[in-house]
C-alpha cells in the first residue's frame, strides 16, 4: 500500500511539474496568437514545442548537476533574451506596418527558436528529474503532453482574442511576450 501511495504521490508531482512547465507554453502561445494565426501553424507549432518539452528534460538529465548548475542560468536568461528580442520585434512590426518584417513564426528557425525559447526551463528541471522520477518514459512524456496541450490552448486563445483586438493584436502580443522575457530577469 505504502508503495503504491508513494507511486501515485510521484506521478502527481510530475503531472504539476509538467502544468507549471506548460504555462509558459500557454502565456507564450496566448502572445503569438494574437499576431493571428492558422489552426495548421498551432498544429504544428504546438507539436514542436511538445517534442522540445520532451528533448530539453532530457538533455538536462545528460548534462548533470555540475554543468547544469553552470548553464542553468544562462539558459534562463538566453530565455528571457529570446523572448524580450521577439517581443520587440513584434511591437516594432505592428507599429510600422507593412514594411517591417515581422517574425515569422512559419519558418524553421522562427519556429524553432520559439519552441526553444518556452522550453529552456525544462532543461534544468531535466537535471532534478533523474533524482526521483523512477519512470522517466511517463515523465518526459507527460512533460511533452502539457507542453503541446498548454500551447494549442494558448495558441487557440490568442486567436480569438486578435479577432476583437484588431489591428492592435500584434502589438499586445509582443507586450505579452516583452513582459515574460523581462521576467526571466526577475
Amino acid at each position: 500500500m505504502h508503495e503504491v501511495s508513494a507511486h501515485l504521490g510521484q506521478m502527481l508531482t510530475i503531472i504539476i511539474i509538467a502544468i507549471a512547465l506548460g504555462m509558459d507554453a500557454f502565456s507564450l502561445g496566448l502572445g503569438m496568437g494574437m499576431k493571428g494565426i492558422r489552426k495548421l501553424d498551432v498544429l504544428k507549432i504546438s507539436t514542436v514545442i511538445g517534442i522540445f518539452h520532451i528533448i530539453m528534460p532530457l538533455t538536462g538529465m545528460f548534462m548533470g548537476k555540475y554543468v547544469s548548475s553552470l548553464l542553468g542560468d544562462v539558459a534562463t536568461l538566453t530565455g528571457g533574451c529570446l523572448l524580450i528580442l521577439l517581443g520587440g520585434h513584434m511591437i516594432y512590426s505592428s507599429l510600422r506596418g507593412e514594411e517591417a518584417a515581422s517574425f515569422d513564426h512559419s519558418s524553421l528557425w522562427g519556429l524553432l527558436l520559439f519552441a526553444l525559447s518556452v522550453s529552456v526551463d525544462s532543461m534544468s528541471v531535466g537535471v532534478s528529474l533523474g533524482l526521483f522520477a523512477s519512470d522517466l518514459v511517463f515523465t518526459v512524456l507527460t512533460f511533452g503532453a502539457f507542453g503541446f496541450i498548454m500551447s494549442v490552448m494558448g495558441l487557440m486563445l490568442g486567436r480569438h482574442v486578435a479577432g476583437w483586438a484588431g489591428d492592435y493584436g500584434e502589438t499586445f502580443g509582443g507586450v505579452i511576450l516583452l513582459v515574460f522575457g523581462i521576467m526571466f530577469f526577475i
